[in-house]
């Protein structure tokens, strides 16, 4: 599967574009300001683009209103069709962000039950009482998703609907060519449509991937040979974020152990969570570490670990952002791209995973662990990576049960010898290759 081999960079294109929050009805083309970014993606190495809702929506792309149109504000059919050309030409495959679970209230099946009610043929398209009545004054009851009732929960037991959604999904493949899906609030979706969704979806394009939203629970609930192929991995994002605020490497090596150990009982051994630092949803990682100089360091880890690495547009030249500032300020516009030392470090990461085995399918063994440091080794075929973390400031002098040898640091490109231990300097970072 090739979203296992290579990174992600992740866009919420309504704010990357600088469009309005309300749906003004206003054409604009702003989604051809992906085509200037592309230069930049390419000389990062990433291997594909996640692109957050990108269909006619009331406000922020989540409350959907036409599954097989483009938010006008973003622009046309044919504008995000040539973007995903050029993306397809410069190497980048495309996946979009499926919204399955709810639609908005500006949706035309909702619509025409909130002007025709029973008589609509819409009705049994989502969770409705005539009996009751709505915060919107709507005259009835319907089920919004966790209490929001902007977003209008769909009825998945609902044949038709079930269909609306795959002929819409098929649609963006013939469309627009993409390779692949993210499912929002996939902990929320019925497995048996998720399973639907894998089956059908293999048949439209071979290699067509899958990855679903889960914030806590057990993965493999969505995830498997018949399901998702990935989940997002919030446990471990949470975990590498804190093991540098807390100075607690502990705490993510334990994830990990737990995800990926070499021990049978571990929960996701050969399965390829999405690994993030920071997202549309979460204050930006510069934001959130207490220490700058560990900025570097926990992208080296996210690179280094099981799963498949994404970059949120901004993170990384070092954007700041707080979830306290609102959503706006974690998904803003940005003129053009910058190239900052972080750049060109989270390039060179991107660049060295793309050619590694171990680092896309590779075992994960803890080899050393302390509060400061975490060494731990990556191993498929013929490939070995030893990652190496030193979070503290000063040297530290590793002695680690591991094959002695000379390695190439696939961030610097330096020859390292750690036959007789390992000198790290203070805030550093090594992927041994061996």
């Amino acid at each position: 599967m090739w979203a296992y081999e290579t990174s992600f960079y992740q866009i919420y294109p309504l704010g990357f574009c600088g469009a309005p929050f309300e749906n003004d009805g206003k054409l604009e083309h702003r989604i051809l300001k992906v085509l200037d970014f592309i230069p930049h993606l390419k000389k990062l190495s990433v291997g594909a683009v996640l692109f957050n809702p990108v269909f006619e929506s009331d406000t922020h792309g989540y409350n959907t209103r036409d599954y097989k149109k483009i938010d006008c504000r973003l622009g046309t059919n044919e504008d995000f069709k040539k973007v995903c050309d050029a993306l397809h030409e410069a190497g980048i495959k495309v996946v979009l962000d499926g919204v399955f679970n709810h639609a908005g209230r500006g949706f035309f099946g909702f619509k025409e039950v909130l002007e025709k009610k029973w008589d609509s043929p819409y009705k049994d398209w989502f969770n409705i009482s005539f009996d009751g009545n709505s915060c919107y004054n709507d005259g009835l009851w319907y089920e919004g998703w966790e209490g929001n009732y902007d977003l209008v929960k769909l009825n998945l037991q609902n044949p038709e609907v079930t269909h609306y959604l795959l002929e819409s999904a098929k649609f963006w493949v013939d469309e627009f060519g993409i390779d692949g899906l993210r499912l929002d609030v996939a902990y929320c979706l019925d497995p048996e449509f998720i399973r639907r969704l894998r089956s059908e979806s293999s048949s439209w394009k071979e290699d067509f991937f899958l990855m679903g939203e889960m914030i806590g629970g057990d993965y493999n609930r969505i995830m498997g040979d018949d399901l998702c192929h990935s989940a997002t991995n919030y446990e471990c994002y949470k975990g590498m974020y804190s093991s540098f605020n807390s100075m607690n490497m502990f705490e993510i090596v334990h994830s990990l152990l737990r995800q990926f150990g070499p021990e049978n009982w571990t929960l996701y051994r050969g399965k390829h969570l999405l690994s993030f630092v920071d997202n549309h949803d979460v204050s930006r990682i510069a934001s959130v570490l207490n220490n700058e100089n560990h900025l570097k360091l926990i992208y080296a880890l996210m690179f280094g670990m099981p799963g498949i690495p994404t970059i949120y547009y901004g993170s990384e030249w070092g954007e700041k952002a707080d979830k306290s500032q609102g959503d706006p300020a974690l998904r803003p516009c940005f003129d053009k791209p910058k190239w900052t030392e972080l750049t060109d470090y989270i390039a060179r990461l991107c660049k060295g995973r793309n050619g590694s085995k171990a680092l896309s399918y590779g075992d994960f063994k803890s080899l050393l662990l302390t509060n400061r440091q975490c060494i731990f080794e990556r191993e498929a075929e013929d490939d070995r990576v030893i990652v190496v973390i030193n979070a503290d400031e000063n040297q530290f002098h590793a002695d680690f049960n591991a094959r002695a040898g000379k390695a190439t640091d696939m961030i610097t490109g330096a020859e390292i010898d750690f036959g007789g231990g390992l000198d790290i300097p203070g805030y550093t970072a090594y992927l041994l290759q061996i």
